[in-house]
């Protein structure tokens, strides 16, 4: 990058300018159209690689790159978990979606050197008041989460918040070993973000910092095994998991959700930052 990023040095947290957070919107935007249409594609009959090809050819007709495809070795644009997979599955022609499954679709884009990194989950035709009940628990606690990342406050904040409202939402595994992560100029950056923890531990939270949030939690128990392909983390019990994701930026008059579409004005209201940064 052209630009000089300064850390955190103590815990190696990149810290961004205002014009490098609006660069990191533009690619949150093209992670957020492409959830979009994804979501307006998931039907039963439909296979999981096509979704993933869909979501390629947005994500380049965009001028950006597909983060996941190639890092580490994985070998598509999306990660594709339907039902006891918890995260980082495979898409495959194999996978063919079934009416009341539930998807979980967690995408990433790269744009001019900037990640955006966002995941929804989405049910497959008619599904029962109690995995839409799952659903909205999850997708809860990450806003409840995304609130909670207040300059001036301290990371496990966020973790707090993720667990308490999940908790207040009924008898939920929260999954332990995954979590959110900082993002920037690489996708997975420090810090580590729990989805659980007692608050008020961990570094400060300040104006530059962008954070994925994501919550992973399962109908059973929470824990979790990684299937032989070095990538899919299915359920231990075989039990349904649900999984949402959005990217935020902290700013010095409130919170940037850089996935949303609508920066997150909708469920935050005035939490969200007014204007770019002078």
């Amino acid at each position: 990058m052209e630009d000089e990023i300064p850390v955190l040095r103590s815990r190696r947290i990149q810290i961004k300018t205002p014009e490098q957070i609006v660069r990191m919107r533009a690619a949150g935007l093209v992670v957020a159209r492409t959830l979009e249409t994804v979501r307006a594609a998931v039907k039963p009959g439909v296979s999981t690689a096509e979704l993933d090809a869909l979501a390629e050819q947005t994500i380049r007709e965009a001028g950006a790159i597909p983060s996941f495809k190639g890092y580490h070795g994985y070998p598509a644009t999306l990660c594709t978990s339907v039902n006891d997979q918890v995260v980082h599955a495979i898409p495959s022609p194999d996978q063919v979606l079934a009416d009341g499954d539930l998807i979980s679709i967690d995408c990433g884009a790269i744009l001019d050197g900037w990640h955006g990194d966002a995941a929804i989950t989405v049910p497959v035709g008619t599904i029962s008041d109690e995995l839409q009940a799952m659903i909205k628990a999850a997708e809860d606690a990450m806003w409840a989460g995304i609130a909670a990342a207040r300059a001036g406050g301290r990371l496990t904040d966020i973790s707090h918040a993720v667990e308490t409202s999940i908790r207040r939402s009924g008898r939920y595994g929260i999954v332990e070993g995954y979590g959110g992560h900082g993002i920037g100029t690489e996708m997975h950056q420090e810090p580590h973000v729990l989805n659980y923890g007692r608050p008020g531990r961990g570094p400060r939270l300040v104006p530059g910092m962008a954070l994925a949030i994501e919550p992973m939690i399962t109908r059973g128990s929470p824990e979790v095994v990684e299937l032989d392909d070095g990538w899919t983390v299915v359920t231990l019990d075989g039990e349904v998991a649900v999984h949402v994701e959005h990217s935020v930026a902290i700013c010095p008059d409130g919170v940037w959700v850089l996935t949303a579409l609508d920066g997150g004005r909708e469920r935050l209201g005035d939490l969200v930052t007014a204007q770019a940064w002078e």
